[in-house]
């Protein structure tokens, strides 16, 4: 039987247990993939902490992965046995449950792979690269000319920003946590970094845009970085929450972005961007087409056997990771 990451109640690391399961044959509509790679996203935290509630317990956690199609049910056309695809449960609009060796998924939330993007980067994109499209082309469309601002800079979706943000024309402003992160978002593209426990972000920004601030930031962390976020911003500024990496951003009186320049706030969550499979493969075809390129770059720096998943969430968790991590079944 193959065997997956399932927890059985909501909690720390120690949650996670890596044990069998039963996977049956796929229904109308499905197909079974036997998953070669995973991708570790920080709401795969949140749902192990019970934040992001599961339909029932035990159940396996995890929103993306790449595989390949093992079998298919009845009225599946657009997939073959052998096909390699990637998917992403983002906003929960397939069942969570990526933490495992197979499983059954409908195939209309599944993207083929192109040749040319190897399993372990096909595993870390869907997520992470269709957020940062929308969040570039959507949220705020970003034009060559703009100075923009990217909370963890390093991170994963932060490192395609970066790239992708640049290739676009932007002036990229990174924060990160670390010198060592600040490196690593320099050598992405940022223009200039900051280093978020050792000076006042939103003075930073200001001494970079004459005063004036920036158009857009797109901020992944929420709690620690809300108010810095907002007083980074210029007038009629728009702040992208797509993240809670440190909790939730605190209440906010309104009354205080009409203050503050008449700002704009928005909470840019994955499902409402990729509501239907038309948005999904333009959107996820952009996303090849730039990687394919060569302008975005995915740096797939952590790797963990599956049964150590609990390791992978302690290393997000503590911030020691830089880029993309992946689980190999």
């Amino acid at each position: 039987m193959p065997k997956a990451i399932r927890i059985h109640e909501y909690g720390g690391p120690e949650v996670l247990r890596y044990e069998e399961i039963d996977i049956p044959p796929p229904g109308e509509g499905e197909v079974r993939l036997r998953q070669r790679a995973i991708g570790v996203n920080f709401a795969d935290i949140h749902t192990r902490e019970g934040r992001y509630p599961l339909p029932f317990l035990p159940h396996p956690i995890g929103g993306e992965a790449m595989g390949v199609v093992e079998t298919v049910g009845a009225g599946v056309t657009e997939f073959s046995p052998g096909d390699r695809v990637c998917y992403s449960t983002g906003g929960h609009a397939l069942p969570r449950g990526a933490y495992a060796e197979a499983r059954i998924l409908p195939a209309d939330r599944l993207v083929r792979l192109p040749d040319d993007i190897d399993d372990q980067t096909g595993a870390a994109i869907i997520t992470k690269g269709v957020t940062a499209h929308y969040l570039l082309t959507d949220v705020y469309p970003v034009a060559r000319g703009d100075t923009v601002l990217v909370h963890a800079a390093a991170g994963g979706v932060g490192s395609i920003l970066v790239q992708w943000a640049r290739h676009l024309g932007a002036r990229v402003i990174g924060v990160t946590s670390t010198a060592e992160k600040a490196a690593a978002a320099e050598a992405a593209g940022c223009h200039h970094t900051i280093i978020s426990t050792g000076e006042g972000i939103a003075d930073r920004v200001r001494s970079l845009t004459g005063g004036e601030g920036v158009p857009v930031v797109y901020d992944a962390v929420g709690k620690d970085t809300f108010e810095e976020s907002l007083r980074s911003l210029r007038p009629r500024g728009l702040l992208a929450c797509y993240g809670t990496s440190s909790g939730p951003p605190p209440p906010l009186d309104l009354f205080r972005l009409n203050e503050m320049g008449s700002l704009y706030v928005t909470g840019a969550a994955y499902y409402w961007h990729v509501r239907d499979r038309e948005t999904l493969l333009r959107r996820a075809a952009d996303l090849f087409e730039v990687i394919l390129s060569g302008a975005v770059e995915i740096p797939v720096n952590q790797r963990y056997a599956l049964k150590d998943a609990a390791t992978a969430h302690r290393d997000m968790e503590n911030r020691r990771t830089i880029g993309m991590s992946v689980l190999l079944p």
